[in-house]
C-alpha cells in the first residue's frame, strides 16, 4: 500500500504570548493548500492565506445578510427568434452591496455553493421569476413571456425539489409553461435515474428544462433521449469562435442538428456579433440571446424595451 502525505509548514516563536492553537490553524490552512496544489505536496503557511479565509468568511455573513435586507435583484437577458421577437429571458442573479456595490456572481456563487446559502438563494431566485411571470400574465402584451432560471446541483438534489417547484408555482399563480429550468450536464450525469424522475414530475405540471452550456460535458445520445427535454443551450465558448475555428463550426452545426433529430428546441448563448448570428441562422438555430440583443437588465429596462410603460419596481 503506498501512502502520500500533504503537508502544512508554519513557524511558532515568534508572537510571544501567543496559544498554542494558533500555529495549528496556520498549519492547517497550509495543508489545505498543500491539498489543493494536487496533494502529495508541501506547502508553507502564507499569511495571504488567512487574509483569503477572513475575506471568505466576510463575504458569506454579508450575503447572509443580503438574503434578509433584500440586495439580491434579478436582471433579465432577453431571448429572441432569428427573427427579433423577443419570446422571454433568462433570469441572472445580481447582488448589490450597500458598500462594495453590483458585485458580479462570480465573486459569490462559489461561497454559496459551498454553504447552505446557495439552497436559499436558489429558491429565492425561484420564486421572484414566478411572481415576475404572474404579474406578466396580468399585462396581454407580455402574458406570453417565458423565464429561464439556472438550478444548482445542490438545489436540484435535494428530496423536496419537485415539491418546492410545484409549490412556488401554486403560491404565485405562474403558468408553468412559462417555466424553463436549466440544468447542465454534469449535473443530470451525477444521478441520471434521479433526475429523469424529479423531471418527469415537473414535466406533468408543464415545466419546461433546457440543458445549459451543452457540448461542454460528456454528452452522449444514451442519456439525451431518456431526459424529458425542451431545449438544448449551445455554450457561448463555442460561439464565440463560430467563424473563426472550424471545429467550432462542426460541433455548432451537430448540436442544431441533434436538437432537430431530437424535436428539440436550440438556443445559442454569447451571440455578439451578426456574422455569428448569421451562421447560427445557416444552421437552423432556432433561439439566440447575447450582447448582439441585450445586456442583463433589471426588469423596469427589459419591459421598456419590448415597448409599453414599465411596471412600477416592486
Amino acid at each position: 500500500h503506498r501512502v502520500s502525505a500533504s503537508v502544512g509548514v508554519t513557524l511558532f516563536g515568534d508572537h510571544p504570548g501567543e496559544r498554542v492553537e494558533e500555529p495549528l490553524k496556520r498549519a492547517d490552512m497550509a495543508m489545505y493548500q498543500a491539498k489543493l496544489a494536487g496533494r502529495n505536496a508541501l506547502c508553507f503557511f502564507d499569511p495571504k492565506m488567512q487574509t483569503a479565509i477572513n475575506d471568505r468568511a466576510q463575504l458569506e455573513t454579508d450575503l447572509r445578510q443580503a438574503l434578509i435586507t433584500q440586495q439580491l435583484v434579478l436582471h433579465f437577458q432577453p431571448q429572441a427568434s432569428l427573427q427579433g421577437e423577443v419570446v422571454g429571458a433568462e433570469c441572472l442573479l445580481r447582488w448589490q452591496h450597500p458598500q462594495r456595490g453590483m458585485v458580479p456572481p462570480g465573486q459569490f456563487i462559489a461561497v454559496a455553493e459551498e454553504s447552505d446559502l446557495i439552497l436559499h438563494i436558489g429558491q429565492w431566485v425561484l420564486h421572484s421569476a414566478c411572481t415576475q411571470l404572474a404579474r406578466w400574465q396580468e399585462q396581454p402584451q407580455w402574458a406570453h413571456l417565458q423565464l429561464s432560471v439556472n438550478v444548482s446541483a445542490r438545489q436540484f438534489r435535494q428530496s423536496d425539489f419537485v415539491h418546492q417547484v410545484i409549490e412556488t408555482l401554486q403560491v404565485t399563480g405562474a403558468r408553468a409553461h412559462l417555466l424553463t429550468l436549466e440544468l447542465t450536464e454534469s449535473l443530470v450525469l451525477d444521478n441520471v435515474e434521479d433526475a429523469i424522475d424529479k423531471m418527469h414530475q415537473l414535466r406533468t405540471k408543464g415545466v419546461r428544462f433546457s440543458v445549459d452550456d451543452f457540448g461542454t460535458g460528456y454528452s452522449s445520445l444514451a442519456y439525451l433521449t431518456r431526459l424529458p427535454l425542451h431545449q438544448l443551450k449551445i455554450d457561448q465558448s463555442f460561439v464565440r469562435n463560430l467563424g473563426s475555428r472550424p471545429s467550432d463550426d462542426v460541433i455548432v452545426q451537430t448540436i442544431i442538428g441533434m436538437g432537430r433529430n431530437l424535436d428539440l428546441e436550440v438556443i445559442a448563448e454569447g451571440v455578439e456579433t451578426e456574422a455569428q448570428k448569421a451562421i447560427l441562422a445557416g444552421h437552423g438555430c432556432d433561439l439566440y440571446q447575447g450582447y448582439l440583443l441585450a445586456r442583463p437588465m433589471p426588469v423596469a429596462d427589459f419591459e421598456r424595451s419590448l415597448g409599453g410603460p414599465a411596471a412600477p419596481p416592486q
